[in-house]
């Protein structure tokens, strides 16, 4: 029997979900021990009796996963972009942004920026004016308010169209109401599914593919919430490398392996301004770049 083409649409721990190129669903099981796949791969898998085997992973373009202490966190593969969806209320962190953007660099996917809630003016004035580092360093930055769900899908279908976007935010942001707003019924359709599959012998899915058109070329990758993202797999020598306002300033430095904190010399340090201009680096963003250094560095003396 011949191995068939096909994409991984959802994944419940060692079983997926894997799309055929007619558009039908059946699940799969990961051959051996080890659970390889994430949703996003382009696989070859085998028909079984009622269900399929994944035989083969094709090489991937990217990879967007965080790493802590205790394990890795795959999210999803083959990306063109990383939607980070923020909110005016609750307050997003910055240190936990910076590092999802970091987790994108590294894997030369393009990030965007998200902000939700433009309807809450005060709040949203406020966060606006924090990302305006962000906005310095070229990242795209956009403004939504899904309680207008015609002008929202106006902006998001806009940066989305033609392109696999995974979704990720902190809770509270508005993540459901996003896919809702551009895939009506999504969620609820994945929640009945989900419940289908959990009364046997399947988990429940973390990370789910919907498309978005019916033509198929705009996909988006829904992921759980995340409160910590752990970045253990970024060498700390190459930190100011993977963030747009540190990297133009390291050509500046006197010594070839500067750390970028205490060298005489340190194009960057002497780049931190304490008002947020281009061209130079906020007090905050080398804050978190100092504390991020020392957390990577601490984890390589282990």
């Amino acid at each position: 029997m011949s191995h068939a083409p096909g994409l991984i649409v959802a994944n419940y721990g060692r079983h997926f979900l894997v799309e055929n190129d007619q558009g039908a669903r059946l699940i799969c099981h990961s051959r051996g021990k080890k659970s390889q796949g994430v949703v996003g791969d382009r696989v070859q898998w085998l028909a079984s009796e009622d269900e399929g085997t994944i035989e083969k992973i094709e090489p991937r373009r990217n990879l967007f996963y965080r790493q802590d202490e205790v394990r890795t966190k795959t999210f999803a593969a083959n990306l063109d972009q990383v939607l980070i969806l923020l909110a005016a209320e609750p307050e997003f962190s910055s240190m936990q942004l910076s590092r999802a953007l970091i987790a994108a660099e590294e894997q030369h996917i393009t990030p965007l920026i998200a902000l939700n809630k433009s309807d809450l003016t005060v709040p949203f004035a406020r966060a606006w004016e924090w990302l305006l580092p962000y906005r310095h360093m070229g990242y795209d930055v956009m403004a939504l308010s899904l309680k207008n769900e015609n002008a929202s899908r106006a902006t998001l279908t806009a940066r989305l169209a033609g392109r696999t976007t995974l979704v990720l935010g902190p809770s509270g942001a508005g993540k459901s109401s996003l896919i809702n707003c551009l895939i009506p019924g999504a969620l609820v359709q994945t929640g009945i599914l989900s419940q289908a599959l959990n009364s046997g012998k399947h988990t429940t899915t973390s990370t789910t593919w919907y498309w978005v058109d019916a033509d198929k070329t705009t996909a988006l990758i829904d992921s759980p919430g995340f409160q910590e993202f752990g970045l253990n797999h970024i060498d700390p020598g190459q930190l100011a490398a993977y963030m747009p306002d540190f990297k133009p300033h390291v050509a500046n430095c006197k010594f070839y392996n500067c750390s970028h904190l205490h060298e005489p010399g340190c194009g960057v340090i002497s780049a931190v301004k304490a008002t947020d201009e281009a061209d130079t680096i906020s007090v905050n963003r080398y804050k978190i770049y100092s504390d991020l250094y020392a957390e990577l560095k601490q984890i390589r003396h282990y």
